[in-house]
């Protein structure tokens, strides 16, 4: 298990989506002083320090800094990638190195695009989906509500809106991308959470916003626009609503208290 520091949002220093194995079939690599995180869509055995891993589609690994990595390819290989630096302070994650993300791999990928997309801009939103990403894989082993037998429209709903809190999502939306109706998604959607889908985004949009606000030093506009409420004056109200107090009360309590929740 690797010891993974993420109650401060991660220094990203590179990121994109690598194609291997088209000249060669083993590459090696060692970064001495940044972390690798890939996400894959092929199969290969991966080698993290002297220890083999087959891998497959929608595994995830991380590599410490300094560790030597070793890929053999069996042909065309393209995998998404992150390189970063953690930042101390906090409790600490246990992380394994290679954990296969099962149902959470799209949302990983969707995280990982849209930070990749992002960097063009320099966006604030590069930190924000990487540090996002990095928190699910290190929940992965604990696994989530929509993991653990829920009905399969509200888990693929659940896990598209995990991957698209920046954007405006309304219910035909989520309804599409789980194959079923507007009304039908509703149904089940109260009857696994017993909440609305309309309830459950708002409260996951500011869940994200406060965990933002309090262990983060991006900017009010920036966090707003990251859960996807970009107009300052409808997230200022969102705040005093779903958690007592301005986006700007929020994180200074907890500055004043000396700490993070």
């Amino acid at each position: 298990m690797l010891r993974l520091a993420l109650a401060q949002p991660p220094e990203v220093v590179n990121l994109g989506a690598g194609v291997h194995g088209v000249h060669r079939r083993r590459d090696n690599f060692q970064l001495p002083d940044l972390w690798q995180l890939h996400l894959y869509s092929y199969s290969a055995d991966l080698t993290l320090d002297g220890t083999t891993y087959a891998v497959a589609p929608g595994f995830v690994s991380l590599t410490p800094a300094g560790v030597p990595v070793q890929f053999d390819y069996r042909g065309r290989s393209e995998h998404l990638y992150v390189h970063f630096r953690p930042r101390p302070g906090g409790e600490p994650s246990y992380v394994p190195e290679v954990q296969d993300a099962g149902a959470v791999a799209p949302v990983l990928a969707d995280l990982l695009r849209s930070a990749v997309e992002a960097s063009a801009t320099g966006s604030a939103r590069v930190v924000a989906e990487v540090w996002t990403a990095l928190w699910r894989i290190a929940n992965l082993s604990a696994g989530t509500d929509f993991e653990r037998g829920t009905h399969p429209a509200v888990a693929t709903a659940i896990a598209y809106i995990e991957a698209n809190l920046a954007r405006p999502l309304t219910v035909p939306e989520l309804a599409r991308e789980a194959g079923v109706s507007h009304n039908h998604l509703t149904r089940l959607f109260h009857a696994e959470t017993g909440t609305t889908v309309i309830a459950y985004l708002r409260r996951r949009r500011l869940t994200r916003a406060r965990h933002l606000l309090v262990a983060s030093t991006l900017s009010i506009p920036a966090v707003a626009a990251s859960v996807g409420i970009p107009d300052l004056q409808a997230f200022n109200k969102a705040c005093h609503r779903e958690l007592g107090g301005s986006p700007r009360a929020v994180r200074n309590a907890v500055v004043a208290s000396g700490g993070t929740t």
